[in-house]
């Protein structure tokens, strides 16, 4: 992988959750109880993500940008398994931006972090193709999927962390 790659990892990740911090928590808010009417099933993530003030949204982003720090230091070192860790990261990064946009698309309206999954949108076309360069098809699966898993767990001890220091 580049080295200015693997250094725009975590620049891409500030830029985009940088979004989200500034709009989450007002527009929960203001969204919470149509989204709630609309999506039923959802009520409990929705109740959740709007009970995460501002200061508690950012102590999540936080933890996971000094994971993400990690992971590109450990990279630059040449540590074992770093490669694959780091694609497995940035696949999970990726498929975020999809997941905005899917959200975007549902509400039919802006979600926090839509403008900029949509931007960055080339930036994940590209570190794929990279990617795909270097690893086979059934590796970048595997190693996708284990990033979208490692995410999910993350992201709840994330917004765990944030509401715990949040205080």
């Amino acid at each position: 992988m580049d080295l200015i790659w693997i250094i725009s990892f975590p620049l891409a990740f500030i830029v985009h959750d940088g979004e989200e911090i500034i709009v989450q928590h007002k527009w929960m808010l203001t969204h919470k109880d149509l989204l709630i009417q609309k999506f039923p099933r959802a009520k409990r993530v929705i109740t959740h993500l709007s009970s995460l003030s501002t200061k508690a949204f950012t102590m999540a982003v936080l933890e996971e940008l000094i994971l993400l720090l990690f992971a590109t230091a450990y990279i630059l070192i040449g540590g074992a398994y770093a490669t694959e860790l780091w694609i497995a990261l940035f696949m999970a990064f990726s498929v975020h931006f999809v997941i905005h946009i899917a959200q975007g698309v549902i509400v039919r309206g802006y979600v926090p972090g839509l403008v900029t999954s949509i931007l960055m949108l080339p930036y994940a076309y590209f570190g794929i193709s990279r990617i795909c360069e270097e690893v086979s098809g059934d590796k970048l699966l595997h190693l996708s999927i284990l990033g979208i898993v490692a995410m999910m767990i993350n992201l709840r001890l994330a917004h765990w962390i944030g509401k715990k220091f949040s205080h």
